[in-house]
């Protein structure tokens, strides 16, 4: 009959009656009724899929609201199952000659229950054939001892799952066998249940009670939609075994443990359990739209909804990828966006407060002189604009860098994809796609103790299963010295450990790839003792501590991960740890963004890390990393903080926007700052302080009590050491504090803020536009050199030196500041340096200050070039000063003239507009910063970032802060 006989509606209708038998042959009549027949997925093929009493739901346990992509393609897999446990079989005639003669031997069905053939199972086993069927009717089977199958036989119990249960402990000794519908429990002499040392099982839609599953090589096993209550499986040296929506409750250990190297012997069932894995990888499955939201309802989605201040970065003009903020504060940044865009200003509501950033007016020229002045302005200025670190300010300067420089870093800084990463790491590669020891697929681990123990260099592949409400989900311990690439977890879901959510140790390694890694007690994860796995675009967050913990010599590569919301730091490095950590966006934390302690080492490249309570980044206590190329904004303290005995490279980063400082640095600490990009931070872009922070209390809130000891695991993480020092080959080393080579612009305060009674070097940086003096040294015991800098357009003085400090200037070009040059009341040097057209005096002397200045180019526009006031002594000599438009040159006002020196120096007056324009020439304007920037052992990125262009619109709230950082004030 013609399908177009009668309407579609009408046939399927019609349809939805036959049994599969019929459906079959239906859907060979022709393409319209196979297409027909297809049609019915919604209606017969669910209801036959719900209806097989050996089937569950597809998406069973974890989604079991969530519809399958196709229920005919669901029920296929149920049907095929009974069928596929023999496909391979060896034969069991005794010559191989046989199968000339052979015929195919129909399958028995034997019944064992109460009026039936058999009584017992062992009975009906006695009397079975090879692959014949044993039904079970409902009831209890109790076996007084251990039973051994010698022939495959599948046992399949009758009615609903609970209705057949076996007290039993089967040993098998044959090459396959299947179990379906039955409940499982213990005999009364041993907690093993099943146990197969050579042979395959199948076990489908059956129930564990209180016992356990032995696995051994060669042996393997397929478990699909099994419920294990306080029971477990333990694989020794399997080579493939695979468990599929199978759920685990309240084991008392590890619901799987899997040990020993995998196998080379393999039985006839690992090539068709490998096709299975393959063709079932979630990797190579499309992406299922309700499936999508799904996991968003169960915690996939964006970040927790919390009331953070947000704000709006801007890379290259490109509105798709902008960081979270309100639809008003859209509208209201977007009205605005023209101001905002190229004066960069920060908002303040309170008195005493930061101040508001105007830098039309502080970066170029001063702006408040009449027309007159300008004139007459023009006939006494110095150009000095082509000094040696000019090529630093234009990116300052001008409202927008190049557009394609912008395009390029948007792309660099832009989180990948797990397919990007895949594609671009062929290790990676390999690892999701390798297939070796137990596979864990679509699981449900909950309310017990622990997930999945990998062991003595045993092997497992995790994917798509869930992790709740357990001691720990997943821990990995390899007890040799050479590293084994143990474990790979994709795409699942763990939340809720009482402890880490996933343990490395011991040479552990592996992949950990696109999870969902959430709200456990402890660390998301936790790597040491020389563990190095790869971790790849994660999202780990909301966990009551640490994000990711690595320390004891730990190590891996942690790559592309969103880490945000956690309690404590979102990676916490410490005890010799040295992981590299690169391209992650790490934010919204209640503590520091990447915290480095207790000698803890790693290279932090190229990240996103914006919008955490405490420092961006936080290194202390001998933390030594090299910290190059991320961007670190928004934060609500400083952007990155360097405590007591803190040492590491910082090299290349933007530090923009933060509610503190740029870089807080504490005493005796030794790092190295080069070619970082500092500013529109509140407070001050550098702040340098004497006071020491106690670390005690750092470490109890960040992380002290952290479970670094757990059982079986020795007291100490010194004794698994590596000998070797793995230290960075490329840095320079250096004995003193070193900021160099940084452009310090538009911060609240201070460029660069100085208290402390350590030496310090600021080597050829550019401090420009800054809201208080450039350099501010308010005290310093040891020698503070500052050589090379380009220090202009601030809003008080250039450089302030306060009572008592010692400070050597060489070499500095001072310049457009809107007050002094120079105000110096401590001692020092001020030797060989231009200071040129600032508001103020060139360099004004005054109380006690003992100064040598010698061989300096002066010149103010509106005051003295050198003023001398007070008790001031010192030397003044070899200096050139040329007159300012006030036609004031040098005035002293000295008590005893005998302690101070004034000769040798040249006065430069302008007699008439025909003169010739003065030049600074021979040599030309300072700083002179001889071929290439020092500092610059990673030009290509430093330089990537030290020209982002980025706007940031956000109210900022509170002042300077005099007595500590505000991480040290939340302590």
């Amino acid at each position: 009959m013609e399908v177009s006989g009668l309407p579609v509606e009408l046939w399927r209708l019609i349809l939805s009656y036959l049994r599969l038998p019929d459906l079959g042959r239906c859907s060979l009549v022709c393409r319209a009724w196979c297409e027909l027949i297809l049609s019915l997925d919604n209606t017969r093929w669910r209801q036959l899929c719900l209806g097989c009493i050996e089937c569950r739901h597809p998406n069973w346990p974890n989604q079991p609201d969530v519809e399958p992509q196709s229920w005919r393609e669901a029920f296929k897999q149920h049907y095929v199952a009974s069928k596929t446990w023999t496909k391979n079989a060896q034969d069991f005639e005794s010559s191989k000659c046989f199968y000339l003669f052979r015929r195919k031997k129909d399958r028995h069905v034997l019944r064992v229950g109460q009026g039936c053939e058999f009584d017992t199972l062992r009975a009906a086993l006695a009397s079975a054939d090879v692959y014949d069927r044993i039904v079970l009717l409902p009831g209890v089977y109790e076996e007084q001892s251990e039973i051994i199958l010698k022939v495959p036989v599948e046992i399949v119990g009758q009615g609903k799952l609970g209705d057949v249960a076996l007290l039993v402990s089967i040993d098998q000794h044959c090459p396959t066998t299947r179990l379906c519908n039955v409940v499982f429990m213990p005999a009364w002499f041993t907690p093993v249940v099943y146990k197969t040392t050579s042979g395959h099982v199948q076990f489908d839609n059956c129930n564990f009670e209180n016992g356990q599953l032995q696995i051994h090589a060669p042996g393997t096993c397929q478990v699909k939609f099994c419920t294990f209550n306080q029971s477990n499986i333990h694989f020794h040296s399997v080579a493939l075994g695979v468990l599929e929506n199978c759920e685990f409750t309240g084991s008392e250990n590890a619901s799987v443990t899997i040990e020993g190297i995998p196998s080379s012997e393999r039985n006839w069932a690992c090539k068709h359990l490998t096709t299975l894995a393959k063709s079932h990888c979630v990797l190579l499955q499309a992406s299922d739209p309700a499936l999508c939201n799904a996991l968003k309802q169960g915690g996939w989605g964006g970040p927790p909804a919390r009331n953070l201040r947000t704000c709006e970065i801007v890379v290259g003009g490109d509105q798709n990828n902008l960081l979270p903020a309100s639809k008003t504060q859209l509208v209201l940044e977007k009205a605005g966006e023209r101001e905002a865009e190229v004066n960069g200003k920060l908002y303040t509501a309170k008195e005493g407060e930061a101040m508001t950033l105007e830098t039309d007016s502080s970066d170029g020229e001063l702006s408040t002189s009449s027309e007159n002045e300008e004139d007459d302005r023009s006939m006494y200025k110095l150009s000095y604009r082509a000094h040696g670190l000019s090529h630093m300010l234009a990116h300052v300067i001008h409202s927008r860098p190049q557009t394609n420089g912008l395009t390029a870093l948007q792309r660099d800084l832009e989180l990948k994809t797990l397919q990007q990463e895949l594609q671009r790491d062929k290790e990676a590669q390999s690892l999701a796609s390798s297939l070796q020891g137990c596979l864990i697929r679509k699981c449900l681990f909950r309310d017990g103790k622990g997930g999945v123990f990998v062991c003595s260099q045993g092997r497992a592949k995790l994917e798509g299963s869930v992790f709740r409400e357990l001691t720990y989900a997943v821990r990995c311990i390899q007890n040799s010295k050479v590293l084994y690439r143990l474990i790979i977890m994709l795409k699942n879901d763990i939340h809720h450990c009482k402890a880490s959510g996933i343990f490395l140790r011991l040479a552990a390694g592996g992949l950990i790839a696109d999870n969902n890694i959430h709200s456990n007690c402890e660390a998301g994860v936790d790597i040491r003792k020389g563990a190095n796995p790869l971790i790849l675009c994660n999202k780990i967050h909301s966990g009551l501590r640490s994000g990711i913990v690595v320390l004891g010599n730990g190590k891996g590569i942690i790559r592309s991960n969103q880490i945000y919301g956690n309690k404590e730091a979102g990676i916490y490095i410490l005890y010799n740890g040295n992981p590299i950590v690169s391209g992650n966006h790490i934010f919204q934390g209640l503590a520091a963004g990447i915290a480095v302690n207790e000698n803890g080492r790693g290279q932090i490249i190229e990240n996103v890390i914006r919008e955490n309570q405490w420092g961006g980044v936080d290194i202390r206590r001998g933390g030594d990393p090299v910290l190059r190329s991320n961007l670190i904004c928004c934060g609500y303290s400083d952007g990155v903080v360097v405590g007591e005995r803190g040492k590491g490279l910082i090299e290349g980063n933007t530090i923009y926007g933060n509610k503190g400082c740029g870089i807080w640095i504490m005493s005796s600490s030794l790092p190295h700052i080069t070619n970082n990009r500092i500013c529109h931070n509140s407070i001050y872009g550098v702040a340098v302080f004497c006071r020491k922070d106690d670390a005690n209390n750092y470490l109890a809130n960040q992380g002290g009590n952290e479970n670094f000891n757990d059982e079986g695991e020795a007291a100490s993480w010194e004794n698994d050491l590596d000998s070797e020092d793995e230290r960075f080959t490329s840095r320079r080393p250096i004995s003193v504090a070193l900021v160099e080579s940084n452009s310090i612009n538009h911060n609240g305060a201070a460029g660069l803020y100085v208290k402390s009674s350590e030496a310090l070097n600021i080597i050829a940086n550019a401090i420009h536009a800054n809201h208080d003096s450039g350099i501010a040294v308010l005290q310093s015991s040891q020698l503070t050199r500052i050589t090379n800098n380009s220090i202009s357009c601030n809003s008080l003085e250039g450089v302030l030196i306060e009572s008592e400090a010692r400070v050597e200037l060489r070499g500095n070009g001072i310049y457009d500041n809107s007050s002094h040059g120079i105000a110096s009341k401590g001692d020092g040097v001020v030797v060989e340096n231009d200071i040129i057209g600032n508001r103020g005096c060139g360099l004004r002397l005054l109380q006690t200050a003992d100064m040598k200045v010698t061989k300096n180019r002066i010149q103010s526009f509106w005051d003295y070039g050198i003023v001398m006031l007070d008790q001031t002594k010192g030397l003044v000599q070899e200096n050139l000063i040329f007159q300012g438009r006030a036609k004031k040159t040098i005035l002293q006002q000295v008590s005893n003239a005998e302690d101070c020196i004034v000769q040798n120096n040249k006065l430069l007056t302008f007699k008439s507009k025909s003169d010739v324009a003065w030049t600074l020439e021979n040599p030309p304007a300072r700083p002179h910063i001889e071929g290439s920037t020092r500092g610059t052992s990673s030009a290509t990125n430093s330089q990537k970032v030290t020209t982002m262009s980025t706007r940031i619109a956000a109210r900022m709230d509170g002042g300077c802060h005099n007595n500590g950082s505000i991480f040290c004030t939340i302590l």
